[in-house]
């Protein structure tokens, strides 16, 4: 099998690699990937995949799914191609999809035979508001048995966790004076924003280390010589878990609320962007991945990168077994994510080298998991240990 695998992988690389390319050359930002997003709608339906345009309201998202001649369980493959302003793709996600494309192709060509069905996602927006999100809220992923992701980098990493997210926005309304003349007819926006600020400062001694809260002013007046009557202000408030999140978020939204209190400005909380859960990684999955990429291509997975950024795969991993490893693109290890060496990384031969091995992993952790029921049970087993 693994021969068989690699053939269909080094048959299908000229097209990937142009893909990957073509996505690079042509950067698009969240919701706006059109190109993107036509790119790998093509490649999937000249190789028989049922695509479905437009999916679950997303116009840059879609649904590639081709069921074997065979029953079995549901595989899913989650592609993303939106990129970072001004710096194109450093997070790599033109390689990136074209790996869970490719991985989704040449298992489309081996389910006839091992039973199932493949699915590949195409999910926007991952920088931003993920369109993983809005899938999982319209249950788009309730009949997939298990998802697979796997990210650009510089090294080999198994898939660990990622922390929940609540995007919060706060704007403060006061009355415009002249600063000088008529202070004390003004209520100050700016100070409301600026205390939000001082009293979230004073809140980090008393929450816990691994979580991180952080934000910008975005508005906060015009003139210094007038009392601003508006000041706008987002945060990011993350967690290793869900729950702890959600008290964390309370307790910045009453530090706004207190500093609108102190200042007699109105206040006004709304959510910016989308809620990001905690990713849970299946560790019984993660090991087979792990096992497979060792054996293909005598890679050693290094233990996990620290809980520091959030993922909307997160949002899967709560509704289905997932996992979201990370592969080596560059043999510069000072190189790091969302910069122009990132992105330009994914254009080298090491690079398109890395993709092929892990296509290769993904496609086995597949077969191996379709192939073997008691395999599958027990990561069932697992997920519904750990999540439900």
């Amino acid at each position: 099998m693994k021969k068989k695998i690699f053939e269909l992988i080094n048959k299908l690389t000229p097209e990937l690699n142009e893909l990957s390319l073509q996505i690079y050359n042509h950067p698009e930002l969240g919701y706006e990937e059109y190109n993107s997003c036509k790119l790998h709608k093509d490649i999937l339906r000249k190789y028989g995949f049922n695509v479905t345009d437009n999916f679950s309201g997303v116009e840059t998202g879609f649904k590639a799914e081709y069921k074997g001649d065979k029953d079995g369980i549901t595989i899913a493959y989650m592609a993303e191609y939106d990129a970072l302003p001004e710096i194109g793709h450093g997070c790599g996600h033109n390689l990136l999809g074209t790996v869970s494309t490719g991985a989704g192709i040449v298992l489309k060509q081996l389910v006839d035979e091992i039973g199932g069905t493949v699915i590949v996602f195409g999910t926007p927006a991952e920088e931003t508001s993920g369109a993983k999100i809005t899938y999982v809220e319209n249950h788009e992923f309730d009949d997939v048995d298990i998802a697979l992701i796997a990210h650009p980098g510089s090294e080999y990493a198994k898939s660990g966790t990622s922390l929940a997210l609540e995007p919060i926005q706060f704007e403060f309304f006061g009355q415009t004076a002249h600063a000088a003349a008529a202070p004390e007819k003004g209520i100050n926006a700016l100070d409301a924003a600026i205390a939000t600020f001082n009293s979230v400062n004073a809140m980090r001694e008393h929450m816990r280390s691994d979580s991180r809260v952080h934000g910008v002013i975005i508005d906060g007046g015009k003139a210094a010589n007038v009392v601003p009557d508006y000041s706008k202000c987002q945060f990011y408030v993350r967690s290793t878990t869900k729950s702890y999140n959600k008290e964390l978020l309370e307790r910045v939204k009453n530090c706004a609320r207190g500093a609108a209190l102190a200042t007699g400005t109105k206040l006004e909380i709304t959510k910016y962007e989308f809620s990001y859960d905690n990713m849970v990684t299946n560790q019984t999955l993660s090991n087979v991945f792990n096992k497979q990429i060792f054996d293909l291509a005598n890679i050693t997975m290094n233990e996990p990168p620290k809980s520091t950024g959030s993922i909307d795969a997160g949002q899967v991993s709560q509704v289905c077994p997932t996992i979201h490893p990370y592969f080596d693109i560059t043999n510069d290890k000072n190189v790091i994510g969302h910069t122009r060496e990132m992105a330009n990384s994914t254009l080298t031969p090491y690079a398109k080298e890395q993709m092929k091995n892990t296509i290769g992993a993904l496609v086995m952790t597949a077969i191996k998991v379709i192939s073997d029921p008691n395999l599958y049970e027990k990561i069932k087993l697992e997920f519904e240990n750990t999540v439900k």
